[in-house]
């Protein structure tokens, strides 16, 4: 199996980028806000953070972002290493004799699977970030229509500089590489009209220097110095350098053959435009004939609240699923499938952050079900919020209609997913008793 990548962005064009490479990421977006990095860069050194070069800017924007990431997962390695109880295993219709069942505490479980967690090398974090500088000013992402507008015309007939930063890290040493790419861009001469309907593709607005190698501004680039794809966000002879200096071989990387899909959608073409494709996904075809999402199987969280007083279950968190996904407009447990290189577990706490904002330092896993259908299943982990923490749903991608905290008493007024349906009297069975031996932990 491929080493894992891992791209600290959600950019399509830098996804594309790898993705024609060989190489699949699996996309995590950091949520960096990166105006308040550069002006807490700006106060350390004590200048105005226009005075700060554009190379140092990407440098400390691509470290930031990976580094986010990379504490992410090992928030999800933290939590697996405290998971308690047991995993339970179904087996369906097998042999056509019906359910036979089998137990196994969650630390036998997790020895003996695969996971990022426990890699000798990898998974690696990549961060980037892009800025363009123009007679000595900087300039990121215009936002505007106007400011676009502005900044082409001093670019019209005019060459800068395109400034990409990286970070890789190798999550399993914690050995941390940085790099800066560049490239001299030169414009042709654009007309007034030119502008206008540049602009008016919304292309320029958010991305850094107003301009793209990879698309409709293309036409008005005349020449380029340096490497192209440094231009798009991401160099990629950069980052094999930095791969290679950890002593790994970019062909590790490889998971992709030439015939692949695109990496948008390319198994779900009713799914938005810019949805993510990540290594596992696919369909696949179980034992018992049915099709089933996730070429590692797929997993989620059913995440419960306890009354602080008493420690009875009092809610879980649902998430109300996109109408475009599989049971579209029905309510289940976060999650997804699993991607290549992960444990269920692990799969279970990336995807339920991903789509409900459920933080792994925010909760105590307990225990676990598999469904087994063979060559696919399903794991659904069972987990309770940390005493004193609080875990607020929100959507953080656009597999979700809404996410929110429902009463375990209405939980079957709603529209549920046909497994979670039924399996749910069964579950909250196990997540009645976990409470009552978490009550007796504490007494």
């Amino acid at each position: 199996m491929a080493l894992p990548l891992i791209l600290a962005s959600h950019s399509r064009p830098r996804r594309d980028l790898l993705y024609s490479a060989g190489i699949c990421p699996m996309i995590r977006e950091s949520h960096v806000d990166e105006r308040a990095v550069i002006l807490d860069m700006a106060k350390r050194q004590n200048v105005n953070p226009d005075q700060i070069p554009a190379q140092e800017r990407v440098a400390a924007l691509s470290r930031a972002k990976a580094q986010t990431v990379a504490s992410s997962f090992k928030e999800v390695r933290e939590a697996a290493r405290n998971a308690r109880g047991y995993r339970q295993i179904s087996t369906p219709l097998k042999d056509g004799h019906g359910t036979i069942s089998a137990v196994e505490s969650m630390q036998e479980a997790i020895k003996s699977q695969r996971a990022m967690g426990t890699m000798q090398e990898g998974p690696l974090i990549v961060g980037c970030d892009s800025m363009f500088t123009l007679d000595g000013v900087t300039y990121g992402k215009p936002h505007s229509e106007e400011r676009a507008k502005e900044r082409l015309r001093l670019m019209s007939g005019a060459t800068g500089t395109l400034w990409t930063g990286h970070c890789l890290i190798d999550l399993a040493s914690g050995r941390e590489l940085h790099a800066v790419s560049s490239a001299q861009v030169t414009f042709s001469e654009l007309s007034a009209d030119d502008i206008e309907s540049y602009v008016a593709t919304g292309e320029p607005l958010e991305v850094a220097g107003s301009f793209t190698l990879e698309g409709f501004g293309s036409a008005f680039i005349s020449g380029i110095q340096g490497d192209p794809s440094g231009i798009i966000g991401l160099s990629v002879p950069t980052l094999r350098d930095m791969v290679e200096s950890l002593g790994i071989r970019w062909t590790q990387l490889w998971n992709l053959t030439r015939d692949e899909k695109s990496p948008s959608n390319p198994d779900n073409p009713v799914a938005p435009k810019d949805n993510v494709h990540q290594p596992g996904d696919g369909w696949i075809e179980c034992l018992c004939g049915h099709r089933h999402w996730g070429l590692n199987g797929a997993s989620g969280v059913l995440l419960a609240r306890r009354d602080a007083d008493t420690g009875e279950v009092t809610d879980v968190l649902l998430q109300h699923r996109a109408l475009w996904s599989a049971e579209g407009g029905t309510w289940g447990a976060p999650g997804g499938a699993t991607s290549d290189g992960e444990s269920p577990l692990e799969g279970a706490l990336r995807e339920s952050f991903e789509e409900a904002n459920i933080h792994p330092d925010d909760i105590e896993v307990e225990g676990s079900y598999l469904e087994d259908h063979g060559p696919w299943g399903y794991t659904t982990v069972f987990a309770f919020e940390k005493p004193g923490h609080t875990v607020v749903p929100k959507a953080n991608d656009d597999e979700s209609l809404e996410v929110e905290w429902v009463p375990l008493s209405e939980v079957k007024n709603r529209t549920l997913i046909s497994p979670l349906q039924q399996d749910w009297d069964e579950f909250v069975k196990r997540l009645q008793e976990i409470s009552r031996r978490k009550l007796n932990d504490q007494l």
